[in-house]
């Protein structure tokens, strides 16, 4: 047993550790982001899911590809075999068939906060996944990251530090009184066809200290602003999704103003239940405070979700039961679990509907994109309700 006296860690000593750290993550950073190298989109669906995805069946793409309405997909050189068609093509064929699920434009768009003050709680596995899954199923989707970490930037492949300019890139601009007058600057397209994003880097840490500083002046600046953002952008998409800090700031504060939606992740264990309350609480008390400087904001929906559920602990289970009970109206159905195949994706800043080759046949990832799917179904669900355009078809689909 060591029982020498403990010493003072000093600054250049944290200096030092803080080195070391980022010494770490440049390496990760330098594996996922090589220079030179792009992430890219390499899913490929057969015919078959082609045609599920489009709403059609195989003959009709077939037929479109026969009479020129649809290109034929490449071809291997050496087998002549169809390599597949990308979410692209998919796209291309749900234009031509007019099977694209877009809400109609008077139909407000679905802006979804995945919101909780807690970190460590699977808000980036939501926010990243649930855009996926709405881009897999033709939608026109925004991802803005309002969170400095700029995880959801990084799973998009961009590399926060190298590829965002935090004057030119972020929301950082738009917040600045006498910025710009909307949000198209910073909006970027990734490699998912459909889907945009406002990325993230550490600058935007400095916009917390500057709204707090302006809002005993101007509060309504402050708290709407990034509505008045959103709202600018608005048109061009059926969802937009918002990524906030794992924080009580102002920016969170601006994402509980901006949205019209919201999804809480709280985790099944007592102090993760424990927080969630609490942040319920602070999120009742908060928004009573910013309608008295504001006005009232309402929202279509307000869903907790069960995160990083896992079947195999009693106590889980026991909790869950207890939310349930607690929330019955209020708790999203679909779980999101904690899965092995998630954190592997994760480790590599990418996510389980990216993923290709071998390890996409095992049973660990049906599994996991299982649960995820049910998780995007039930969210998409939500957010047709709140479009009238949506309704009949919910209708004839026997879910309303």
């Amino acid at each position: 047993m060591d029982t020498s006296v403990l010493s003072a860690i000093s600054l250049t000593e944290l200096r030092q550790l803080t080195y070391r750290a980022n010494a770490v993550i440049e390496r990760l950073r330098e594996r996922v982001f090589a220079p030179g190298t792009q992430k890219e989109l390499e899913l490929r669906f057969n015919v078959r899911t082609a045609a599920e995805m489009a709403g059609r069946t195989e003959k009709a793409i077939r037929d479109a590809e026969a009479d020129g309405r649809l290109p034929e997909p490449a071809k291997d050189p050496e087998t002549n075999r169809r390599l597949g068609y990308s979410l692209a093509e998919v796209n291309r064929m749900r234009t031509v068939f007019g099977t694209l699920p877009h809400r109609a434009p008077e139909d407000p768009p679905l802006v979804l906060a995945v919101q909780n003050f807690k970190g460590g709680v699977g808000k980036t596995t939501l926010v990243t996944h649930l855009a996926q899954y709405f881009a897999l199923k033709g939608y026109r989707v925004c991802v803005i990251d309002c969170d400095s970490q700029a995880s959801t930037t990084a799973v998009f492949g961009m590399n926060p530090d190298v590829d965002v300019n935090e004057e030119e890139d972020t929301l950082y601009p738009f917040l600045r009184h006498g910025g710009p007058k909307t949000l198209h600057y910073a909006l970027r397209a990734t490699y998912w066809p459909g889907l945009a994003i406002i990325p993230a880097n550490l600058g935007l840490y400095d916009a917390e200290y500057e709204f707090a500083a302006r809002m005993a002046r101007d509060p309504a600046f402050i708290l709407d602003r990034l509505r008045e953002g959103v709202e600018s952008i608005s048109d061009q998409f059926d969802v937009i999704l918002l990524d906030p800090p794992p924080a009580l700031g102002m920016l969170s504060l601006s994402v509980l103003r901006a949205a019209n939606a919201l999804l809480i992740p709280a985790p099944p264990s007592n102090i993760d239940f424990a927080s969630t309350v609490h942040f319920l609480k602070m999120m009742e008390s908060t928004l009573a405070e910013l309608e008295r400087h504001g006005g009232e904001r309402a929202y279509s929906f307000v869903r907790i979700i069960a995160s990083k559920m896992n079947d195999q602990k009693s106590a889980h289970q026991a909790i869950k039961r207890m939310m349930d009970a607690v929330f019955p109206q209020d708790m999203l159905g679909a779980v999101l679990k904690d899965s092995a195949e998630i954190d592997n994706a994760s480790a590599n800043l990418s996510t389980v509907y990216e993923m290709t080759g071998p390890g996409v046949r095992t049973e660990t990832h049906r599994r996991a994109r299982a649960y995820l799917d049910a998780v995007g179904r039930e969210v998409e669900f939500l957010a047709r309700k709140t479009w009238p355009s949506h309704h009949a078809a919910l209708r004839k689909e026997g879910l309303i």
